[in-house]
């Protein structure tokens, strides 16, 4: 197989050896045809001109002599033609022997020109619109040129013979340096794709093109290989992260059980439901990996109704006020009254939803810090903010707390979790038609803002 810098190379050689000879032959023929017309005119002014020339002489002698056209002869002579005088009734008055003139030195060069035809024209010559005689111009010459006319010729195919060559090879030139310009962004685009194909992410290209469309494919390249080095990266800790909570409980299981076994632990209430609780978090786990999953695969049921997110929100905070207050974190919700809050929806998977962010806020505030609730409505759209005074979440994070299992390394190394409350929270609000933001900054808290579309009444 080519090469893509071998094919353009080909192409553009081949495409300028075309033009070229297009453009050459189109000139050649301009020219020779512009030059014919050119000839041709000038012939035609000799002609009219010998004529005049008689026919004054006729007009001041009256008739014409044997050497009427004597003066003439040089001129006939530079310019390579013969003449004839004849009378009204075409009887030779005075004339110049052809033959003579092809053997005179000056066309001793013209002497072996094979194919050349003795042309002849006869014009009449008038005196008072009456005839008085006639003359002949003859030439060997299939088109009458002189000498300095088949020079002129020669020199003219000649320079575009060396232009044509001088063009060719500039042409040549600027094909090498073209194609260079266009296969090395895409030789690198190329080279790129299989390292991508070959599980090599870290890849950048950073050379820039004048191409637009190539500028955007090698910025599409590099995007593509840093979201797959990312997901690369997801997977790895996906794989750790769902080995390391589910080896935990059961570790803990595996452990306890043989020391009973063992007569190690005795076998009371206690560690039973020690026991208990680590398969209850197993199963939790599950759980929500398989709720996520329905969710992803858009077979989770739902059971719509009419909402009042008001009632709902007032309800949840209730409950979470005792949570709160046993982490000695203070809780507040603010409501703007006179509003409608009505949605559509379910009724459960809603509260779900608020339960996990209030969850989230609770788990990553100290103690003495705070919790707002916030709801409002801004034209059509329904609007409930979370926050708190929490650690806070880093920039680098932020774009991927909604991936499931995706835990940052500050909530890995210091609190509990799966990494899964999130990617539920989204999901649930996709399947509403609802959209969540999040605005955060380390060490200052986050704010979580769930705004619902509702329809007009």
């Amino acid at each position: 197989m080519i090469n893509i810098r071998k094919k353009l190379n080909r192409v553009f050689i081949v495409s300028s050896i075309i033009t070229i000879f297009l453009v050459t032959l189109f000139i050649n023929l301009t020219i020779n045809k512009s030059f014919k017309e050119y000839m041709d005119n000038v012939q035609n002014e000799r002609y009219e001109r010998i004529v005049n020339y008689f026919q004054e002489i006729y007009n001041k002698y009256g008739e014409f002599y044997k050497d009427s056209g004597d003066e003439l002869i040089h001129e006939a002579y530079m310019n390579e033609y013969y003449l004839t005088l004849m009378d009204k009734n075409k009887n030779v008055i005075w004339g110049m022997n052809p033959n003579d003139m092809k053997d005179d030195l000056h066309f001793k060069h013209r002497n072996d020109n094979d194919g050349e035809i003795y042309s002849s024209k006869i014009f009449e010559i008038k005196s008072n619109e009456q005839n008085v005689g006639y003359v002949e111009i003859g030439q060997y010459s299939p088109i009458l040129l002189s000498e300095a006319d088949m020079n002129f010729i020669v020199s003219i195919n000649r320079s575009i013979v060396i232009s044509t060559i001088i063009t060719l090879m500039i042409g040549i030139l600027i094909s090498f340096y073209l194609s260079k310009q266009f296969s090395k962004p895409i030789s690198e685009v190329s080279k790129a794709y299989v390292k991508l194909s070959r599980g090599n992410f870290d890849i950048n290209i950073e050379s820039n093109s004048e191409i637009q469309e190539i500028n955007n494919l090698k910025s599409s390249i590099n995007i593509l290989a840093e979201k797959l080095k990312y997901q690369d990266k997801i997977r790895k800790v996906l794989i750790s992260d769902i080995s390391h909570e589910i080896r935990t409980p059961l570790n803990i299981l595996q452990n306890n059980l043989e020391a009973m076994i063992d007569g190690v632990f005795p076998i009371t209430n206690d560690s039973l439901i020690t026991l208990n609780e680590e398969v209850i978090r197993f199963g939790k786990l599950l759980n929500n990996l398989e709720l996520l999953k329905k969710f992803e695969f858009e077979s989770v049921k739902f059971n719509l109704q009419r909402i009042d997110l008001e009632d709902l929100i007032i309800q949840i905070y209730e409950e979470f006020k005792v949570i709160a207050k046993s982490k000695q974190i203070k809780i507040y919700c603010n409501i703007e009254n006179n509003k409608d809050y009505f949605i559509i929806g379910d009724v459960d998977k809603i509260k779900q939803v608020f339960i996990n962010l209030l969850n989230n806020a609770l788990k990553f505030t100290a103690n003495n810090g705070f919790v707002y609730i916030h709801l409002s409505k801004i034209n059509n759209e329904i609007i409930v903010e979370i926050e708190d005074t929490g650690i806070g979440i880093s920039k680098n994070d932020l774009p991927y707390i909604f991936r499931r299992l995706y835990r940052s390394d500050v909530a890995r190394n210091t609190i509990e979790g799966t990494g899964i409350g999130l990617a539920i929270v989204k999901n649930i609000l996709e399947c509403h038609n609802a959209n969540i933001s999040v605005e955060s900054e380390i060490g200052k808290g986050s704010i979580f803002k769930v705004t619902f579309y509702n329809e007009k009444n």
